[in-house]
């Protein structure tokens, strides 16, 4: 009789829960600013940092805000379109700890906003950061996890080496 080699099964379940927490924090967030605050109102919070309310009907750094309308709904389904090719990359990838993070948080962000799109037409955005008069445009939660996530994915490029190139290197390819 054969043996049968048991391969422990990739879970994909602790990647999706981390999406759906960094989900949960930003619609939150947002919540407490929809209450606490009124478009264009601005509050202090420390020397580089304020809390203000916008509607960003576009994507980062307000690209296409004022196109009319059809932005909307092309950032929506561009979003679900990348999140379903994430959870692909998801189930293919989920032991390896790098690239499955840096996907969960870009899954994370990027529903996030869709949320608000959905809701509001437009991404509820509410942190700003400013520095000798210098103001960096408000974001949100799932930006920064949507942006963390991009430096893992380019960290995870540059720090992985194919197979092949690995295998020349240690001279396994003879």
């Amino acid at each position: 009789m054969a043996k049968v080699k048991l391969v422990p099964a990739r879970n994909i379940g602790s990647w999706l829960t981390l999406a759906g927490v960094i989900i949960v924090l930003d619609q939150i967030s947002k919540w407490i600013v929809l209450g606490a605050l009124q478009p264009g109102d601005s509050r202090y919070v420390a020397p580089f940092f304020n809390w203000v309310l916008t509607f960003n009907s576009g994507a980062a750094f307000s690209f296409l805000s004022d196109a009319g309308g059809w932005q909307r709904w092309f950032f929506t389904v561009l979003a679900l379109g990348v999140s379903v090719w994430i959870v692909s990359l998801l189930r293919r990838h989920t032991s390896e700890f790098r690239l499955s993070l840096a996907l969960t948080l870009v899954l994370g962000g990027a529903l996030g906003n869709v949320i608000d799109r959905i809701r509001f037409g437009a991404v509820v955005d509410f942190i700003q950061w400013h520095v000798a008069g210098y103001y960096w445009p408000a974001f949100n939660i799932a930006d920064s996890a949507i942006t963390v996530g991009a430096i893992l994915l380019a960290w995870d490029q540059l720090m992985t080496k194919p197979a092949a190139d690995n295998a020349v290197k240690t001279g396994q390819d003879k």
